[in-house]
């Protein structure tokens, strides 16, 4: 059984770009699988060296001073392939920032922004990245997305609530007034919890788990379900 949503209905609704809009995990195992066969190493798993790059770039998201996340990945994928005893070329990380603007949306994804948006929602992407590379994902989700507010505009990545509050602020409404979707419990849903949001999980049965101390306010496993909550919450 679906269970409504509590407060009223916003007009805006923002978005976790990648792992909630994006394919980001399917995309990260195929670069990173080239980047290996480059380096002679296809007999190392990829998920080895993604749970050691993820290990270092959020921590250097945190860092300061604030740096793009071209500069942060590409220093986190060094700090990774040192880790793993391979050497790192600056074509690697030059490989792997140009394909992330190309992972594309789930199936679902433009179809449910589409009825979003007809049912007279606003939408917004707020996500850890720079302008120029979150663009080439955000076209080919169907021209539904009204804004996007970038880690790079606010100088700060989640789970910060510098971005969100600068989200905020960019949309001219308070925290309690949105609708946050997202796949991330560890950046997303900390934010969530923290500063007090709605926020509904979309759980799509990656090795990614809910916080202990929190629980969103919906769970859905694919985007499209988010159009059931909304009925069931009287928002149509």
């Amino acid at each position: 059984m679906i269970e409504p949503l509590p407060g009223a209905r916003p007009r805006w609704l923002t978005f976790d770009c990648y792992g909630t809009l994006a394919q980001w995990d399917e995309g990260l195992v195929a670069v990173v699988k080239e980047i290996l066969r480059n380096h002679g190493r296809a007999d190392l798993d990829a998920a080895d060296l993604i749970a050691v790059y993820d290990r270092h770039e959020h921590a250097a998201e945190q860092m300061e001073p604030f740096r793009d996340f071209k500069t942060v990945s590409a220093y986190s994928l060094e700090k990774a392939m040192a880790e793993l005893d391979i050497a790192f070329r600056p074509s690697d990380a030059e490989l792997l920032v140009s394909r992330i603007s190309s992972f594309p949306p789930f199936p679902e994804v433009p179809g449910t922004l589409g009825r979003l948006k007809e049912m007279g929602f606003q939408l917004c992407v707020i996500s850890n990245t720079d302008d120029d590379l979150i663009a080439g994902n955000v076209s080919q989700m169907g021209g539904h997305i009204d804004r996007v507010v970038s880690a790079e505009q606010a100088r700060a990545y989640k789970p910060s609530a510098r971005i969100f509050h600068h989200a905020h602020k960019e949309l001219g409404v308070t925290g309690d007034k949105v609708v946050h979707i997202c796949a991330s419990p560890h950046l997303d849903l900390a934010a969530s919890r923290d500063i007090g949001f709605r926020c509904i999980w979309v759980d799509r049965g990656t090795a990614r788990k809910p916080l202990p101390d929190y629980e969103p306010d919906a769970t859905i496993q694919s985007l499209d379900t988010v159009v059931e909550v909304f009925r069931a919450t009287g928002w149509t």
